[in-house]
């Protein structure tokens, strides 16, 4: 084989070569490792000083949001508190305003009733001395008898009683 035949005469170069490219690898890696290290490192560094800062926001945020919901659960409160002393007090202002409308209505229905009986008395008066007067003429008409006024009303009043 032709290449085999070439070893010999090629050994050197490539063997100049091969330790050439490792030397330069090699103080590539001394030169190059550090700085790719260092990248690397800040790398992570500014990673977690950014969860750092992202937690501290968060905590922030969280203790705002407490702080939010405290503050809306307090005027919650106090607006339940506001609107049960409104109605509270409407209740009151109601009943209040029900008891002099229910002492008005009482008032004007005593007062409707006294003029009730007022009228009925009167009614019953003069229904009386109409039915007397009546009683007088049909006595003298049917049986020709005078009958005094007195007998007649006594004798309407025994009759509307019974």
């Amino acid at each position: 084989m032709p290449q085999i035949d070439q070893i010999a005469e090629i050994y050197a170069s490539q063997l100049f070569w091969l330790v050439l490219v490792f030397g330069l690898l090699l103080i590539g890696s001394y030169v190059m490792l550090p700085k790719i290290q260092g990248t690397v490192e800040q790398r992570n560094a500014r990673i977690v000083g950014d969860l750092a800062a992202a937690e501290t926001a968060r905590a922030a945020a969280d203790a705002a949001d407490e702080s939010y919901q405290a503050a809306l659960n307090r005027s919650r409160a106090e607006a339940q508190a506001a609107a049960a002393a409104a109605k509270h007090d409407s209740a009151l202002a109601s009943e209040s305003r029900l008891k002099a409308a229910d002492a008005d209505i009482s008032a004007r229905i005593e007062a409707a009733e006294a003029t009730l009986r007022t009228q009925q008395a009167e009614a019953v008066a003069g229904i009386e001395d109409v039915a007397s007067e009546a009683v007088q003429e049909i006595v003298a008409k049917v049986a020709g008898l005078t009958v005094d006024r007195s007998a007649a009303t006594t004798a309407v009043k025994a009759a509307l009683a019974a």
